[in-house]
């Protein structure tokens, strides 16, 4: 018996407020219409010992090398135990952020070296990109006013302020720039049938 074609992995990513969590459904249901077999994650999270350190991360100040060690503590028992499995079974993993969340966060938005960041994603997931990343691509003042707007009590990070986002969304705009064939853009603030639409776009030929 043929072993199962290795997976794709798609990721999700955009400033707090962009409306990933609206849209990853969806792209998870797209593509088991199309018979796939989907795998749906975050991070930080996806384990027991993940979601532990998310619920530190997102709660716990620090300063931005120990969150970033913590970022990649997370994504390498994620990396392990869940998302290389399911690729090797033939899986698609639909992602809800990355490490290029940590380049944008912790290294455009907090100032940690990217070369640093970078020997981290090596030691932990080396060889293992996405094969396509979805960016939600929104003004700052647009997502915060739907972070205010939402009613839920906010993390830290989403508490950062607009200058932070500032330099957050310009990192994912310079990577899709970097990486156009990879990470592909997505106006988040168009009505919802345009952002199915371009979805579909982005999704095309992965």
């Amino acid at each position: 018996m043929n072993a199962p074609a290795y997976g794709k992995f798609i990721t999700l990513e955009g400033v707090d407020g962009a409306g990933k969590s609206t849209h990853i459904q969806y792209i998870a249901d797209t593509l088991r219409a199309e018979s796939r077999k989907v795998l749906v994650t975050r991070e930080p999270g996806g384990t027991e010992l993940a979601e532990a350190l998310r619920k530190t991360l997102l709660e716990q100040a620090m300063d931005p090398f120990t969150e970033t060690l913590l970022m990649f503590a997370a994504r390498a028992d994620h990396v392990t135990r869940v998302i290389r499995p399911a690729l090797l079974a033939g899986n698609w993993v639909v992602c809800d952020r990355f490490t290029d969340a940590t380049f944008a966060y912790q290294g455009a938005g907090k100032g940690v070296p990217a070369d640093y960041i970078r020997r981290l994603a090596d030691l932990v997931h080396p060889g293992l990109k996405p094969d396509r990343t979805l960016v939600f691509d929104i003004e700052p003042a647009v997502s915060g006013q739907r972070l205010q707007n939402s009613g839920k009590a906010l993390d830290r990070f989403e508490r950062e302020d607009k200058s932070f986002f500032d330099r957050v969304r310009r990192a994912y705009l310079e990577a899709a720039d970097a990486e156009p064939q990879r990470v592909r853009l997505i106006n988040a603030a168009a009505d919802m049938q345009t952002i199915r639409e371009a979805i579909a776009r982005a999704m095309y030929n992965v």
